[in-house]
């Protein structure tokens, strides 16, 4: 039986070091520094045992850190091929041909950050519209300092946070949906009122 798998990541971070999964997430996940070094310590003799295994050195190959080390592991053990899920999916939904009949694409992110260039949903997004001369604004949770700059040369040309105010996560989380048409609404005035 010939089975060939293919794996959508929604990131090109490679399993180990200074741009690996337990250095990128970890953090967000809650990972002190201390325990970041023993989640990449442990991804790296993870890569270690499947060269040694699987002859074939994983840890490098864009992609391998998605999924906290589960792209690797496809690589390894079904030799799956790993593509870019935005991509994927932006073709799927046929994103190109709905862009001809576009003046503007709003797009959104739980946080902007500089991990987004590295193939979240908002930099695809970001790049087809920009080769289609079309502006792009992102509404996202949060957005750190100088994302909006880093991304800008991806095709971004505004991004708005959603939260209008002080709020606790839980507060945020279940006002969410008021929380993104009330950004969406502001992003529209910015738009009509020039």
């Amino acid at each position: 039986l010939n089975i060939k798998v293919f794996a959508a990541c929604d990131v090109d971070n490679p399993l180990c070091g200074a741009d690996g999964s337990a250095a990128v997430y970890g953090p967000q996940k809650g990972a002190t520094p201390a325990m970041v070094t023993l989640l990449d310590d442990a991804l790296h003799h993870f890569a270690l045992v499947l060269r040694s295994t699987f002859h074939k050195d994983v840890s490098v190959v864009p992609g391998s850190g998605a999924a906290g080390g589960l792209g690797a592991g496809l690589l390894a053990f079904c030799n799956a091929s790993l593509q870019s899920g935005t991509d994927l999916v932006l073709d799927m939904v046929d994103f190109d041909g709905h862009l001809r009949n576009c003046d503007l694409v709003l797009t959104g992110e739980g946080r902007l950050d500089g991990q987004t260039t590295r193939g979240k949903v908002v930099a695809g997004v970001a790049q087809r519209a920009q080769d289609s001369g079309i502006p792009v604004i992102a509404l996202a949770g949060s957005i750190t300092e100088g994302a909006e700059t880093l991304l800008r040369p991806a095709g971004l040309t505004a991004a708005l946070c959603i939260l209008d105010g002080p709020l606790s996560l839980e507060e945020a989380m279940q006002s969410g949906s008021r929380l993104l048409r009330d950004a969406a609404e502001r992003a529209m005035r910015l738009l009509t009122t020039q």
